[in-house]
């Protein structure tokens, strides 16, 4: 069993974390990247499918293709981040299930419908990019989530070649500039959202 983290990791994660629209100068890094998937990636999926797939995003031209592709102030957000990535979901994500989970190499046969495939990766790409989230946060980067955005043209633009992989959500990245966001919104207390029984 694990220990708990300290007072000082819950707010790094959780806490005092938040959502930011604009980031310092400092870069972010080939290294720094590989670093936050070698963690995101220790996360659970279902039957570690480790369906999401990522395109991450240093370089100017690249920012701007995507901005162009965004909506809203979302896409001026992107053009000044230090990084952008995409998060995408492989509806073939089976074709890799002999490698992942090796204890049943029939698993691949498990997830015969497209749709029920979608549905998977889907959910479970979803969950890895939480775990990007949590991932960049605990190494002490910032993120700036977002869904506005043509999922069509994005997945075409970046997901071309891999016409399986379709876009889920994209998000900035970078160390937050805390003038960039405004006060925290409320959050439930326990007995509005949740059922015990």
């Amino acid at each position: 069993m694990g220990q708990p983290l300290n007072d000082v990791a819950l707010d790094t994660i959780f806490r005092t974390a938040r959502s930011y629209n604009g980031y310092t100068d400092q870069t972010v890094t080939q290294a720094d990247i590989e670093a936050i998937y070698d963690l995101l990636k220790m996360g659970p999926t279902s039957v570690n499918q480790q369906s999401a797939r990522f395109v991450w995003i240093l370089g100017q031209d690249g920012k701007d293709k995507l901005a162009s592709l965004s909506s809203g102030s979302n896409g001026e957000k992107i053009r000044k981040a230090p990084a952008s990535v995409i998060i995408g979901y492989d509806v073939n994500f089976h074709e890799h299930l002999p490698e992942f989970f090796p204890h049943a190499p029939e698993a691949k046969t498990w997830f015969p419908s497209e749709e029920g495939r979608r549905e998977q990766a889907f959910r479970n790409s979803s969950l890895q990019g939480a775990y990007f989230i949590i991932a960049a946060r605990a190494l002490g980067f910032d993120t700036g989530p977002m869904s506005g955005f043509d999922n069509a043209k994005v997945d075409e633009a970046f997901f071309g070649d891999q016409p399986g992989v379709k876009s889920n959500f994209i998000a900035t990245l970078g160390v937050g500039d805390p003038s960039t966001i405004h006060a925290r919104s409320p959050r439930p207390a326990f007995g509005q959202f949740n059922t015990v029984i």
